[in-house]
């Protein structure tokens, strides 16, 4: 007996989908270079918006940083500047 529905092929959870985050990786074998960096705009307690930036090696927990906003749209264009930066350096 199946206790859950099978997956429907081309649904993605709501999460995938989400504009406020962007994971991006950069793998190169040659140089043992596997690196992650993850973007995403976070409401906070005071109705500001944080941008919460993730970096390390892929399996580790690596560092992060949040810089803190006035509003939604000024974080989601930092989030944009900053992937846009991040992908002309090969992260993809």
């Amino acid at each position: 007996m199946r206790w859950t529905h099978a997956p429907v092929p081309g649904n993605r959870p709501l999460m995938a989908i989400n504009p406020h985050q962007c994971s991006l990786r950069r793998v190169d074998p040659a140089r043992n270079m596997a690196r992650y960096y993850t973007l995403s705009v976070e409401p906070t307690l005071f109705g500001d918006a944080a941008l919460v930036r993730q970096w390390g090696r892929i399996g580790t927990r690596g560092q992060f940083k949040i810089n803190l906003f006035d509003n939604t749209g000024s974080a989601e264009a930092a989030l944009l500047r900053l992937r846009k930066i991040k992908e002309r350096r090969g992260y993809r």
